[in-house]
Protein backbone atom coordinates (compact mmCIF):
# COMPACT_ATOMS: atom_id res chain seq x y z
CA UNK A 1 0.00 0.00 0.00
CA UNK A 2 1.36 3.48 -0.81
CA UNK A 3 1.38 4.62 2.83
CA UNK A 4 4.89 6.11 2.83
CA UNK A 5 6.39 9.00 0.86
CA UNK A 6 9.86 7.52 0.84
CA UNK A 7 13.04 9.45 0.09
CA UNK A 8 15.02 8.25 -2.96
CA UNK A 9 17.61 6.16 -1.12
CA UNK A 10 18.02 2.52 -0.10
CA UNK A 11 20.34 1.54 2.73
CA UNK A 12 22.05 -1.83 2.85
CA UNK A 13 24.30 -1.69 5.91
CA UNK A 14 25.07 0.36 9.00
CA UNK A 15 27.63 0.73 11.74
CA UNK A 16 27.27 2.98 14.76
CA UNK A 17 25.96 6.37 13.66
CA UNK A 18 26.53 5.68 9.95
CA UNK A 19 24.55 4.11 7.12
CA UNK A 20 25.67 3.08 3.61
CA UNK A 21 23.35 3.09 0.62
CA UNK A 22 23.33 0.68 -2.31
CA UNK A 23 25.69 2.99 -4.22
CA UNK A 24 28.24 2.92 -1.40
CA UNK A 25 27.59 6.49 -0.16
CA UNK A 26 27.95 6.97 3.60
CA UNK A 27 25.36 8.97 5.58
CA UNK A 28 25.50 10.39 9.10
CA UNK A 29 22.32 9.23 10.82
CA UNK A 30 20.89 12.03 12.98
CA UNK A 31 17.50 10.31 13.18
CA UNK A 32 18.42 6.73 14.29
CA UNK A 33 15.36 5.12 12.75
CA UNK A 34 13.07 7.77 14.34
CA UNK A 35 14.61 7.57 17.79
CA UNK A 36 14.96 3.79 17.79
CA UNK A 37 18.61 2.79 17.38
CA UNK A 38 20.05 4.37 20.52
CA UNK A 39 23.02 1.98 20.42
CA UNK A 40 23.52 2.74 16.74
CA UNK A 41 23.43 0.31 13.84
CA UNK A 42 24.76 -3.25 13.94
CA UNK A 43 25.76 -3.04 17.59
CA UNK A 44 27.78 -6.22 18.30
CA UNK A 45 25.98 -7.05 21.57
CA UNK A 46 22.57 -6.76 19.91
CA UNK A 47 23.72 -8.80 16.90
CA UNK A 48 25.11 -11.50 19.21
CA UNK A 49 21.94 -11.88 21.29
CA UNK A 50 19.76 -11.99 18.16
CA UNK A 51 21.84 -14.87 16.83
CA UNK A 52 22.11 -16.70 20.16
CA UNK A 53 18.45 -16.45 21.18
CA UNK A 54 17.26 -16.91 17.61
CA UNK A 55 19.09 -20.22 17.56
CA UNK A 56 17.65 -21.29 20.91
CA UNK A 57 14.00 -20.24 21.26
CA UNK A 58 12.10 -17.42 19.56
CA UNK A 59 8.48 -17.83 20.62
CA UNK A 60 6.25 -19.88 22.91
CA UNK A 61 3.30 -17.47 23.61
CA UNK A 62 2.10 -16.06 26.90
CA UNK A 63 0.31 -19.29 27.77
CA UNK A 64 3.58 -20.21 29.49
CA UNK A 65 6.21 -18.59 31.72
CA UNK A 66 8.93 -16.69 29.85
CA UNK A 67 12.06 -16.15 31.99
CA UNK A 68 13.45 -13.38 29.76
CA UNK A 69 10.17 -11.49 30.08
CA UNK A 70 10.31 -11.64 33.87
CA UNK A 71 13.94 -10.52 33.84
CA UNK A 72 13.12 -7.59 31.57
CA UNK A 73 10.20 -6.56 33.75
CA UNK A 74 12.48 -6.70 36.80
CA UNK A 75 15.06 -4.47 35.12
CA UNK A 76 12.53 -1.91 33.94
CA UNK A 77 10.91 -1.79 37.36
CA UNK A 78 14.31 -1.33 39.00
CA UNK A 79 15.21 1.54 36.66
CA UNK A 80 11.80 3.22 36.77
CA UNK A 81 10.44 2.60 40.25
CA UNK A 82 7.20 1.29 38.74
CA UNK A 83 5.55 -1.99 39.86
CA UNK A 84 4.31 -4.04 36.90
CA UNK A 85 4.92 -4.35 33.15
CA UNK A 86 2.89 -5.51 30.16
CA UNK A 87 4.82 -6.19 26.94
CA UNK A 88 3.61 -5.46 23.43
CA UNK A 89 5.18 -5.06 19.99
CA UNK A 90 4.99 -1.29 19.44
CA UNK A 91 4.44 2.09 21.01
CA UNK A 92 0.88 2.30 19.73
CA UNK A 93 0.06 -1.01 21.41
CA UNK A 94 1.68 0.19 24.64
CA UNK A 95 -0.54 3.29 24.52
CA UNK A 96 -3.59 1.11 23.77
CA UNK A 97 -2.79 -0.81 26.95
CA UNK A 98 -2.58 2.47 28.89
CA UNK A 99 -5.97 3.58 27.53
CA UNK A 100 -7.49 0.25 28.55
CA UNK A 101 -5.96 0.56 32.04
CA UNK A 102 -7.57 4.01 32.41
CA UNK A 103 -10.97 2.83 31.22
CA UNK A 104 -10.97 -0.26 33.45
CA UNK A 105 -9.80 1.92 36.35
CA UNK A 106 -12.78 4.23 35.74
CA UNK A 107 -15.29 1.40 35.50
CA UNK A 108 -13.92 -0.08 38.71
CA UNK A 109 -14.81 3.25 40.35
CA UNK A 110 -18.37 3.16 39.00
CA UNK A 111 -17.81 5.61 36.12
CA UNK A 112 -19.69 4.31 33.08
CA UNK A 113 -18.21 6.75 30.53
CA UNK A 114 -14.60 7.26 31.68
CA UNK A 115 -12.81 10.16 29.95
CA UNK A 116 -9.10 10.68 29.36
CA UNK A 117 -7.55 14.14 28.96
CA UNK A 118 -5.11 14.40 26.02
CA UNK A 119 -3.30 17.42 24.59
CA UNK A 120 -3.10 19.41 21.39
CA UNK A 121 -0.03 18.62 19.28
CA UNK A 122 0.35 15.15 20.76
CA UNK A 123 1.08 11.88 18.98
CA UNK A 124 0.21 8.50 20.51
CA UNK A 125 -0.05 6.16 17.51
CA UNK A 126 -2.11 5.19 14.49
CA UNK A 127 -4.54 2.57 15.83
CA UNK A 128 -8.10 3.87 16.11
CA UNK A 129 -7.89 4.60 19.83
CA UNK A 130 -4.41 6.12 19.74
CA UNK A 131 -5.08 8.28 16.67
CA UNK A 132 -8.24 9.49 18.43
CA UNK A 133 -6.06 10.47 21.39
CA UNK A 134 -3.52 12.12 19.08
CA UNK A 135 -3.79 15.90 18.71
CA UNK A 136 -3.42 16.03 14.92
CA UNK A 137 -6.26 16.32 12.42
CA UNK A 138 -3.85 15.16 9.70
CA UNK A 139 -3.49 11.80 11.45
CA UNK A 140 -7.24 11.51 12.13
CA UNK A 141 -8.65 12.70 8.80
CA UNK A 142 -10.60 10.05 6.92
CA UNK A 143 -10.79 7.62 9.83
CA UNK A 144 -13.92 8.96 11.49
CA UNK A 145 -15.89 8.11 13.54
CA UNK A 146 -13.15 8.52 16.12
CA UNK A 147 -13.09 6.63 19.39
CA UNK A 148 -14.97 8.58 22.04
CA UNK A 149 -13.82 9.23 25.60
CA UNK A 150 -11.12 11.85 25.08
CA UNK A 151 -11.15 15.54 25.98
CA UNK A 152 -8.42 17.81 24.64
CA UNK A 153 -6.43 20.51 26.43
CA UNK A 154 -3.55 22.76 25.44
CA UNK A 155 -0.11 21.28 26.12
CA UNK A 156 1.79 22.99 28.95
CA UNK A 157 -1.37 24.73 30.26
CA UNK A 158 -2.01 23.63 33.83
CA UNK A 159 -4.82 26.16 34.30
CA UNK A 160 -6.88 24.56 31.54
CA UNK A 161 -6.38 21.19 33.18
CA UNK A 162 -7.64 22.63 36.47
CA UNK A 163 -10.78 23.91 34.71
CA UNK A 164 -11.41 20.47 33.21
CA UNK A 165 -10.93 18.89 36.64
CA UNK A 166 -13.47 21.23 38.21
CA UNK A 167 -16.09 20.62 35.53
CA UNK A 168 -15.79 16.92 34.69
CA UNK A 169 -16.86 14.11 36.98
CA UNK A 170 -16.10 11.42 34.38
CA UNK A 171 -12.40 12.21 33.89
CA UNK A 172 -10.20 9.36 35.11
CA UNK A 173 -6.76 10.02 33.61
CA UNK A 174 -4.49 12.30 31.61
CA UNK A 175 -2.26 10.99 28.82
CA UNK A 176 0.62 13.27 27.81
CA UNK A 177 4.12 13.18 26.39
CA UNK A 178 6.77 14.66 28.74
CA UNK A 179 8.19 16.26 25.58
CA UNK A 180 6.15 16.31 22.38
CA UNK A 181 8.19 14.67 19.64
CA UNK A 182 6.05 14.55 16.49
CA UNK A 183 4.52 17.87 17.56
CA UNK A 184 7.89 19.63 17.13
CA UNK A 185 10.09 18.95 20.20
CA UNK A 186 7.84 20.95 22.50
CA UNK A 187 9.31 21.08 26.01
CA UNK A 188 6.93 22.13 28.80
CA UNK A 189 7.72 24.50 31.65
CA UNK A 190 9.87 23.01 34.39
CA UNK A 191 6.96 22.85 36.86
CA UNK A 192 4.38 21.43 34.44
CA UNK A 193 4.72 17.71 35.11
CA UNK A 194 4.92 18.26 38.87
CA UNK A 195 1.73 20.33 38.70
CA UNK A 196 0.02 17.61 36.65
CA UNK A 197 1.08 15.04 39.26
CA UNK A 198 -0.45 17.17 42.04
CA UNK A 199 -3.66 17.61 40.07
CA UNK A 200 -3.96 13.88 39.44
CA UNK A 201 -3.44 13.16 43.13
CA UNK A 202 -6.07 15.74 44.08
CA UNK A 203 -8.76 14.40 41.73
CA UNK A 204 -7.90 10.71 41.68
CA UNK A 205 -6.78 10.70 38.03
CA UNK A 206 -4.16 8.37 36.65
CA UNK A 207 -1.11 10.26 35.39
CA UNK A 208 -0.13 8.48 32.18
CA UNK A 209 3.07 9.45 30.36
CA UNK A 210 3.78 8.45 26.79
CA UNK A 211 7.54 7.88 26.90
CA UNK A 212 7.67 5.99 23.61
CA UNK A 213 10.04 8.58 22.15
CA UNK A 214 11.47 10.16 25.31
CA UNK A 215 12.21 6.98 27.26
CA UNK A 216 15.29 4.72 27.44
CA UNK A 217 17.90 7.48 27.97
CA UNK A 218 16.84 9.65 24.99
CA UNK A 219 16.58 12.83 27.10
CA UNK A 220 19.63 12.20 29.29
CA UNK A 221 17.71 10.27 31.96
CA UNK A 222 16.31 6.76 31.76
CA UNK A 223 12.85 8.31 31.61
CA UNK A 224 11.95 11.93 30.92
CA UNK A 225 9.77 12.17 34.03
CA UNK A 226 12.93 11.79 36.11
CA UNK A 227 13.89 15.38 35.19
CA UNK A 228 10.88 16.48 37.24
CA UNK A 229 11.41 14.18 40.22
CA UNK A 230 7.91 12.73 39.96
CA UNK A 231 6.54 9.32 39.00
CA UNK A 232 3.52 8.57 36.81
CA UNK A 233 0.92 5.88 37.43
CA UNK A 234 1.29 4.56 33.87
CA UNK A 235 4.17 4.90 31.40
CA UNK A 236 4.48 3.62 27.85
CA UNK A 237 7.76 2.65 26.16
CA UNK A 238 8.92 1.33 22.79
CA UNK A 239 11.35 2.82 20.21
CA UNK A 240 14.73 2.71 22.00
CA UNK A 241 13.87 -0.36 24.07
CA UNK A 242 14.71 -2.87 21.32
CA UNK A 243 17.24 -0.88 19.25
CA UNK A 244 15.28 -1.79 16.13
CA UNK A 245 13.72 -5.07 17.24
CA UNK A 246 9.97 -4.49 17.79
CA UNK A 247 8.97 -4.32 21.44
CA UNK A 248 6.81 -2.03 23.55
CA UNK A 249 5.95 -1.90 27.24
CA UNK A 250 3.29 -0.42 29.47
CA UNK A 251 4.48 0.11 33.05
CA UNK A 252 2.09 0.71 35.95
CA UNK A 253 2.27 1.46 39.66
CA UNK A 254 0.07 2.60 42.51
CA UNK A 255 -3.62 2.86 41.65
CA UNK A 256 -2.96 1.50 38.14
CA UNK A 257 -1.36 -1.74 39.38
CA UNK A 258 -3.48 -4.90 39.16
CA UNK A 259 -6.20 -3.12 37.17
CA UNK A 260 -5.72 -5.53 34.27
CA UNK A 261 -6.37 -9.15 35.17
CA UNK A 262 -6.19 -12.47 33.24
CA UNK A 263 -8.42 -12.21 30.19
CA UNK A 264 -8.63 -8.41 30.17
CA UNK A 265 -5.64 -7.85 27.87
CA UNK A 266 -3.06 -9.83 25.95
CA UNK A 267 -0.74 -10.20 22.96
CA UNK A 268 0.30 -13.26 20.98
CA UNK A 269 3.79 -11.98 20.21
CA UNK A 270 4.24 -9.49 23.07
CA UNK A 271 7.22 -10.16 25.30
CA UNK A 272 8.47 -13.25 23.49
CA UNK A 273 11.92 -14.67 24.37
CA UNK A 274 13.70 -13.05 21.41
CA UNK A 275 12.29 -9.55 21.90
CA UNK A 276 12.94 -9.60 25.64
CA UNK A 277 16.47 -10.94 25.26
CA UNK A 278 17.28 -8.09 22.89
CA UNK A 279 15.74 -5.48 25.20
CA UNK A 280 17.64 -6.89 28.19
CA UNK A 281 20.88 -6.55 26.23
CA UNK A 282 20.00 -2.96 25.27
CA UNK A 283 19.38 -1.98 28.90
CA UNK A 284 22.51 -3.77 30.11
CA UNK A 285 24.67 -2.08 27.45
CA UNK A 286 23.24 1.37 28.10
CA UNK A 287 23.80 1.03 31.83
CA UNK A 288 27.33 -0.34 31.43
CA UNK A 289 28.30 2.44 29.01
CA UNK A 290 26.54 5.13 31.10
CA UNK A 291 24.63 6.33 28.07
CA UNK A 292 22.20 8.48 30.05
CA UNK A 293 25.06 10.74 31.14
CA UNK A 294 26.71 10.59 27.71
CA UNK A 295 23.43 11.54 26.04
CA UNK A 296 22.99 14.55 28.32
CA UNK A 297 26.54 15.74 27.52
CA UNK A 298 26.21 15.29 23.75
CA UNK A 299 22.82 16.97 23.74
CA UNK A 300 24.25 20.02 25.46
CA UNK A 301 27.17 20.03 23.02
CA UNK A 302 24.95 19.98 19.93
CA UNK A 303 22.44 22.52 21.28
CA UNK A 304 25.15 24.98 22.33
CA UNK A 305 26.95 24.75 18.99
CA UNK A 306 23.69 25.15 17.05
CA UNK A 307 22.70 28.18 19.12
CA UNK A 308 26.10 29.77 18.47
CA UNK A 309 25.94 29.03 14.75
CA UNK A 310 22.40 30.38 14.36
CA UNK A 311 22.76 33.35 16.74
CA UNK A 312 22.60 35.91 13.92
CA UNK A 313 20.25 33.96 11.65
CA UNK A 314 16.87 35.70 11.67
CA UNK A 315 15.13 32.71 10.10
CA UNK A 316 15.87 30.49 13.10
CA UNK A 317 13.22 30.99 15.77
CA UNK A 318 14.66 28.69 18.45
CA UNK A 319 16.99 25.79 19.15
CA UNK A 320 15.59 23.59 21.91
CA UNK A 321 16.19 20.14 23.24
CA UNK A 322 16.79 17.79 26.11
CA UNK A 323 19.45 15.15 25.75
CA UNK A 324 19.58 13.93 22.17
CA UNK A 325 16.03 15.00 21.39
CA UNK A 326 16.61 18.30 19.63
CA UNK A 327 14.51 20.68 17.55
CA UNK A 328 15.47 23.69 15.42
CA UNK A 329 12.39 25.80 14.71
CA UNK A 330 12.42 27.99 11.62
CA UNK A 331 10.12 30.86 10.73
CA UNK A 332 8.81 29.13 7.59
CA UNK A 333 7.92 25.66 6.26
CA UNK A 334 11.10 23.74 5.54
CA UNK A 335 10.08 20.37 4.12
CA UNK A 336 12.56 20.72 1.24
CA UNK A 337 15.38 20.42 3.77
CA UNK A 338 14.83 16.65 3.81
CA UNK A 339 16.19 16.41 0.27
CA UNK A 340 18.93 18.95 1.01
CA UNK A 341 20.04 16.92 4.03
CA UNK A 342 20.03 13.71 2.01
CA UNK A 343 22.23 15.36 -0.61
CA UNK A 344 24.58 16.37 2.23
CA UNK A 345 24.55 12.74 3.45
CA UNK A 346 22.72 13.64 6.66
CA UNK A 347 19.48 12.07 7.90
CA UNK A 348 16.97 14.31 9.72
CA UNK A 349 13.21 14.77 9.87
CA UNK A 350 10.85 17.75 9.74
CA UNK A 351 8.02 18.04 12.27
CA UNK A 352 5.10 20.48 12.45
CA UNK A 353 6.17 21.89 9.04
CA UNK A 354 8.82 24.20 10.50
CA UNK A 355 10.87 22.18 13.02
CA UNK A 356 14.03 20.25 12.14
CA UNK A 357 14.14 17.22 14.44
CA UNK A 358 17.37 15.50 15.47
CA UNK A 359 17.32 12.11 17.22
CA UNK A 360 20.86 10.79 16.70
CA UNK A 361 22.11 7.52 18.22
CA UNK A 362 23.00 7.91 21.88
CA UNK A 363 26.51 6.55 21.26
CA UNK A 364 27.68 9.42 19.02
CA UNK A 365 31.21 10.72 19.55
CA UNK A 366 32.24 14.37 19.88
CA UNK A 367 33.42 14.33 16.27
CA UNK A 368 30.11 12.92 15.03
CA UNK A 369 28.13 15.43 17.09
CA UNK A 370 30.18 18.28 15.61
CA UNK A 371 29.73 16.87 12.10
CA UNK A 372 25.94 16.83 12.56
CA UNK A 373 26.11 20.51 13.50
CA UNK A 374 28.36 21.41 10.56
CA UNK A 375 26.19 19.68 7.97
CA UNK A 376 22.91 20.94 9.43
CA UNK A 377 24.09 24.55 9.68
CA UNK A 378 25.36 24.47 6.08
CA UNK A 379 22.11 23.25 4.54
CA UNK A 380 19.89 25.38 6.81
CA UNK A 381 21.69 28.67 6.17
CA UNK A 382 21.73 27.88 2.45
CA UNK A 383 17.99 27.14 2.54
CA UNK A 384 17.21 30.37 4.40
CA UNK A 385 19.41 32.41 2.04
CA UNK A 386 17.77 30.95 -1.05
CA UNK A 387 14.33 31.57 0.39
CA UNK A 388 15.32 35.17 1.08
CA UNK A 389 16.64 35.62 -2.43
CA UNK A 390 13.48 34.22 -4.01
Amino acid sequence: MPTYARLPVTFEKGAGAWLWDTDGRRYLDALSGIGVCGLGHAHPAVAAVLAQQGGTLIHTSNLYHIPQQQQLADQLIRLSGMEQAFFSNSGAEACEAAIKVARRYGHNRGITTPTIVVTEGSFHGRTLATLSATGSRKVQAGFEPLVQGFVRAKFNDIEELREIAKNSSDTVAILIEPIQGEGGINIPDKEYLSAVRELCDEYGWLMMLDEVQTGICRTGKWFAWQHSNIKPDVATLAKGLGNGFPIGACLVQGAAANVLQPGSHGSTFGGNPLACSVALTVLETMEKEQLAQHTAQQGRRICEKLKQAFADEAGVVEVRGRGLMIGVELDRPCGTLLADALAAELLISIQADKVIRLLPPLIISDEEADEIVTRLVTITTSFLSSEKAS
